[in-house]
């Protein structure tokens, strides 16, 4: 089974992430920003990843540090579980469909980290009222994390990862639909290719 636990601890945050990659889709979520519980668990759901996330962070400053951190986490996570990258697939890709949204993601799982994000968001909170009378800290998400997200997961996992909105209307929709995407082309580039189960996919011999 390809697993891997992680902690990161700094003075700004405290995470746990565990990841199964050939897991159901289960998620157990101990995570204090709503939206963001929200998305991880759509991930967990839509690429068939067992996740396990426990966080907290220094929210009365802002929501970057968290969530930045909580991607380096789960991106250190698919770099430990996935070893030495042996029978992978190794790319993967998605169009996603949500109402007037329309999402691509496409994933190399190269050994190099880069990022393309082009979700024209348009950079102002998502508010959850219920969650706003209750705590203002964790009552809104901050849109413009979602790219510090995906910058911190690409920068440990060591994948290339194009990110697009190629239509859409709303910031909840058109996050959504990117997370959708991304899980659905992280699972196939992380499934065994049975005609090459004993291959590195590369013509270097190593994907490092």
């Amino acid at each position: 089974m390809r697993r891997a636990e992680v902690t990161r601890t700094t003075s700004e945050t405290n995470i746990s992430a565990g990841i199964n990659l050939d897991g159901s889709g289960e998620a157990r979520l101990d995570y204090p920003i709503g939206f963001m519980k929200h998305m991880l668990n759509t991930f967990a759901k839509h690429g068939l990843f067992d996740l396990d996330v426990k966080a907290r962070g220094d929210l009365e400053v802002d929501q970057h540090h968290l969530v930045e951190d909580t991607g380096i986490a789960l991106g250190r996570c698919f770099a430990q579980a996935l070893g030495d990258k042996r029978g992978i697939a190794r790319c993967g890709f998605c169009l996603y469909p949500m109402d007037e949204t329309l999402a691509r993601a496409a994933v190399d799982i190269s050994g190099r980290s880069f990022l393309v994000f082009e979700a024209g968001l348009s950079g102002a909170p998502l508010v959850s009222l219920s969650g706003a009378a209750e705590n203002a800290e964790t009552g809104f998400f901050q849109t413009d994390t979602v790219e510090d997200f995906w910058r911190g997961f690409v920068s440990t996992a060591g994948f290339t990862l194009h990110l697009d909105i190629l239509r859409g209307r709303g910031d909840h929709h058109k996050i959504e639909a990117l997370f959708k995407a991304a899980a659905r082309a992280l699972r196939r580039a992380c499934e065994i290719d049975r005609r090459g189960v004993d291959i590195i996919p590369s013509t270097k011999g190593v994907i490092a």
